[in-house]
């Protein structure tokens, strides 16, 4: 990204060249469908710039696990999911989302760095690359937003967000941390989609798989949408820079099985 700080060298890595199977960009051609029929209609997201630059609630839009409501929870209301070895303090409000809709951002998902919560990679979310990508937007006040972008970003929740420069500008990068980046991806029903990545490129840094985890868990998130086959969700995920080569499509579809026949891992929620 012009303008930014670097990431720091330890991120970075030479861009792969491109192959006949492999273009530009580290996303294997032909991996996807062409068409990826949903299920049901994701919302309709709406392009133009908010009218209220300080608004009392907004749209979550998670891409990676807090796309299952029960690991938002711990974002929320304070916990540990399975699988993970991090608790959460939680939010001031622990309230769950009014609502929670399905969502197709432009751009592409990939899985990179190394969580102290799960083990393996973390995804992030690169608008500015080709192709689109499956979420979750939750309903929540602009204070449980701040709590949790504090908890992601590794930080104290209770701070408010000053939203304005996110808003205005359509991002607004607040450290060179993994998820420092806040993202304004459009408007449902008026409200933003807003959501937090990395500052970096999706090419500037090396892939790393997710840990079975933190896939089940984002499986789970996008199959309890409703929105996508499991057909639909099994080619995504397998194609995704990280996962690509790692979680070969028969293994991700194996997820997508468990995930249909036990539902979302328990989580342990704090008091």
């Amino acid at each position: 990204m012009r303008g930014a700080r670097r990431v720091r060298r330890r991120h970075l890595r030479e861009p792969r060249a491109p192959t006949r199977d492999r273009p530009a960009g580290g996303r294997p051609r032909d991996a996807v469908p062409q068409e990826l029929p949903p299920v049901k209609t994701p919302a309709t997201v709406d392009p133009a710039p908010p009218g209220d630059l300080h608004p009392t609630h907004v749209w979550y839009t998670s891409y990676g696990s807090n796309t299952d409501l029960a690991r938002l929870a711990c974002y929320l209301r304070g916990g540990r999911p399975a699988g993970a070895v991090r608790e959460q303090p939680g939010c001031r409000d622990p309230g769950m989302p009014a609502r929670s809709l399905p969502a197709e951002l432009p751009g592409a998902l990939y899985f990179a760095t190394e969580s102290q919560v799960w083990g393996g990679g973390r995804a992030f979310y690169d608008p500015r690359a080709s192709g689109r990508v499956l979420a979750r937007a939750h309903l929540v006040s602009a204070a449980q937003f701040s709590d949790i972008a504090a908890q992601e970003m590794y930080r104290a929740p209770g701070e408010p967000l000053d939203l304005a420069e996110v808003l205005t500008r359509g991002r607004a990068t607040l450290g060179q941390g993994r998820y420092e980046t806040l993202v304004h991806a459009g408007r449902v029903d008026g409200l933003p989609l807003l959501t937090f990545t990395a500052p970096w490129r999706m090419d500037d840094v090396e892939h790393t798989p997710p840990s079975p985890a933190y896939l089940r868990c984002l499986v789970s998130g996008l199959l309890s949408a409703d929105a996508w086959s499991p057909e639909t969700i099994t080619a995504y995920v397998a194609a995704c820079p990280g996962a690509y080569g790692h979680w070969p499509a028969d293994a991700v579809a194996g997820v997508v099985r468990d995930c249909r026949a036990g539902g979302p891992a328990r989580t342990r929620h704090a008091g």
